[in-house]
């Protein structure tokens, strides 16, 4: 007779082998009875997942599906309630982490702005912005500021490298960055920028998402990698 770890191992085992490997484990859905929820893909399709039972988890679920639609211009799959795609194919993990936390931890009624896409400077007055264009077969996004400040360039330049550590984009130039797909992601570069502009702060803070995650993959049983 199984012991109740070892059902628990196997559980979660069916769960890896269907959905395939977990990208980000959020431990704790502030929205909802404090449930653990995981994005899991395979195959190149994203599955939201909780081992929640409880009453209204499918519905949860179906919410925070949408968000990752919402705030990642991901594609919901048809005739699904929790899974997503990418329409250029690819799997961006490094960014989907980010996206997973907003989409579970922030308010479901949370968009993005519309027009230009910009957000206000951590260190200047600065407005830093992204505008794109296709370069050469690839979506190519300028990075640029509106406003003064002395270290104007390396604001700029600074919010680059943010993209290439958080985003895994590649750089153009010196204040030009493309995804390694070549595609347009115009809602991830919206979500990014809040940490790109933030190098030491985003860093601290996806090493506190590492550890939470390890604790909570630790107890369950299983290892995100």
């Amino acid at each position: 007779m199984a012991t109740p770890k070892l059902a628990e191992r196997g559980r979660i085992h069916k769960v890896l082998e269907k959905y395939g490997a977990c990208v980000e484990l959020v431990p704790l859905d502030p929205n909802f009875n404090s449930i653990s929820v995981g994005l899991y893909f395979k195959d190149g399709i994203g599955t939201v997942w909780s081992f929640s039972s409880i009453p209204g988890v499918d519905g949860r679920i179906e919410q925070i599906r949408d968000q990752l639609v919402a705030l990642g211009g991901v594609e919901a799959v048809p005739n699904t309630h929790s899974q997503v795609r990418f329409a250029c194919g690819d799997v961006h993990a490094r960014p989907l982490k980010f996206l997973m936390m907003q989409a579970v931890e922030k308010s479901p009624d949370l968009r993005h702005p519309e027009g230009v896409i910009s957000i206000k400077d951590m260190k200047t007055d600065l407005v830093l912005t992204a505008s794109g264009e296709e370069i050469d077969g690839r979506y190519v996004y300028t990075l640029d500021a509106d406003g003064e400040a002395k270290n104007k360039a390396v604001r700029i330049m600074a919010a680059g490298r943010g993209f290439l550590r958080y985003a895994d984009m590649e750089a153009v130039t010196q204040t030009q960055v493309a995804f390694q797909c070549g595609a347009r992601h115009d809602a991830m570069m919206r979500l990014i920028y809040r940490y790109a502009r933030n190098l030491s702060g985003s860093a601290d803070m996806l090493d506190a998402m590492a550890m939470r995650g390890q604790m909570t993959t630790s107890t369950l049983g299983f290892s995100q990698n």
